[in-house]
């Protein structure tokens, strides 16, 4: 009974697969019978390989988009092709390491200049190079200076007059600074060996340097020598400094007495040191003879609320015989020859003054070793060439003008041979030996041919 049970059952399962299979089998597929194999492929192909719509989309869009982007190019390197004076803005670019290397390649074949003056070209050049991005950077302190809205203006100004001609003069004249500055360098080392032995071994106090002012920015260090340019030379320094947008908006006596500028000796004894070993020391001298008589035309020889009563009376006084109420009151009318033996008396009726004081005692050069040693017979040249060589911005120059006294002629060689013909041969033996180590440490010749 079960065998016949099963066997029944598989019959009737046998039987509802033949009838399913009967029914598909009678089903048709776009027309076609699922029986006919040919009709069934010709009506599948097609169907299979037709991609989804989301796909043709991403084709599409992806097209359009490449043709677009060619298209945009295309038209851009039209413009500029037709308009070839148009300015492409970029990001600005300070000078690399390269070009120093190709400046200082180019230096050194300068075949008959000297190892040393090649050193001293490629090292401006290399400060003029960091521009004005190390011109406001202080490596002393450890710090970097703000860089306040005047300065962005000269920055502004100076890329402006790129193109325009070096402030120093051309390749040839700038080398032939280079060996100056190297000559006297060199003579006053020897100077000082001779005459102020081991003197560099000595600490430096705050009263040797409290001529000096300093720039901090452009890394200068410069040691005032009054009637050789230190009016002007501290407009400069209150440019560079921030405190003045140009050396012509700044009246005299605001140089001299509102410049805002820090002195040396204002420093501790670290800050001190470190300025004198790292910053560039510049100084600026003058015929001495030559000096003497500028300082004497601008104090006593025009109207001084200063120095007629404080210098004037007490030299009248001493060195004027039978002397008028009037002279011995203001202390003006002070002859040359009167000043000339104030200048020499060992026992002055009153003290030294910053005017007429040798540089040698003024500035300490063999104590401070400068680096940069200008005369003021070529100021405008070598100051321009300073200001270069320490990246000062382009449209910063050394100022010609007088402004005190302008009316005036300025003190020259003529001028001076003139006020000391009203001295004796004595008394100039003895003016020239007072400025003796002026005259030997910066190689001035000797003003009159009866010295010795």
């Amino acid at each position: 009974m079960t065998v016949s049970w099963t066997r029944t059952r598989t019959r009737t399962r046998t039987s509802r697969v033949k009838q399913i299979f009967k029914d598909w089998s009678g089903r048709s597929l776009g027309g076609c019978r699922l029986q006919d194999p040919a009709c069934v492929r010709r009506r599948l192909l097609p169907a299979a390989m037709k991609p989804p719509c989301s796909l043709w989309f991403l084709l599409l869009l992806g097209a359009g988009s490449l043709l677009l982007l060619v298209h945009l190019q295309d038209l851009t390197e039209t413009v500029q092709l037709q308009t070839p004076g148009v300015n492409v803005p970029v990001a600005p670019r300070w000078p690399v390491e390269k070009d120093v290397e190709s400046d200082r390649v180019s230096a050194a074949e300068q075949s008959d200049v000297s190892g040393a003056v090649r050193s001293e070209v490629s090292v401006l050049r290399r400060r003029q190079a960091a521009d004005s991005a190390s011109v406001f950077e202080d490596s002393a302190v450890g710090s970097k200076q703000p860089v306040t809205k005047r300065h962005r203006k000269l920055l502004l100004k100076s890329s402006v007059a790129a193109s325009s001609a070096p402030r120093g003069g051309g390749e040839e004249q700038q080398l032939k600074l280079a060996r100056t500055q190297e000559s006297r360098r060199r003579l006053l080392s020897e100077i000082c060996a001779k005459y102020h032995p081991g003197v560099t071994e000595q600490p430096v106090s705050q009263r040797q340097v409290s001529r000096v002012y300093v720039e901090d920015r452009s890394r200068l260090l410069y040691c005032e020598v009054p009637k050789a340019g230190c009016s002007n030379w501290k407009r400069v320094l209150m440019v560079l400094g921030g405190s003045a947008t140009s050396t012509r908006d700044i009246p005299h006596d605001a140089a001299h007495y509102a410049n805002h500028l820090r002195r040396l000796e204002s420093y501790d004894r670290a800050g001190i040191a470190e300025r004198l070993r790292s910053y560039t020391k510049v100084l600026f001298v003058r015929e001495p003879f030559e000096r003497l008589v500028s300082a004497f035309r601008d104090k006593f020889e025009s109207p001084n609320s200063y120095y007629h009563p404080v210098f004037g009376r007490p030299i009248i006084s001493r060195y004027r015989a039978n002397a008028t109420r009037a002279a011995l009151r203001t202390g003006a009318g002070v002859t040359f020859r009167e000043f000339v033996q104030y200048l020499l008396d060992v026992r002055r009726p009153v003290g030294m003054d910053i005017h007429w004081e040798p540089v040698s005692q003024l500035c300490n050069p063999c104590l401070l070793r400068y680096n940069f040693i200008g005369k003021f017979e070529s100021l405008e040249e070598e100051a321009n060439f300073l200001l270069q060589s320490v990246g000062a911005p382009r449209n910063l120059t050394f100022p010609d003008f007088k402004d005190r006294n302008p009316l005036a002629e300025r003190t020259s060689s003529k001028i001076t041979q003139k006020y000391f013909s009203q001295l004796n041969p004595t008394e100039r033996q003895k003016a020239f030996d007072f400025y003796y180590m002026d005259y030997l440490m910066f190689n001035y010749p000797k003003p009159f041919k009866d010295l010795h």
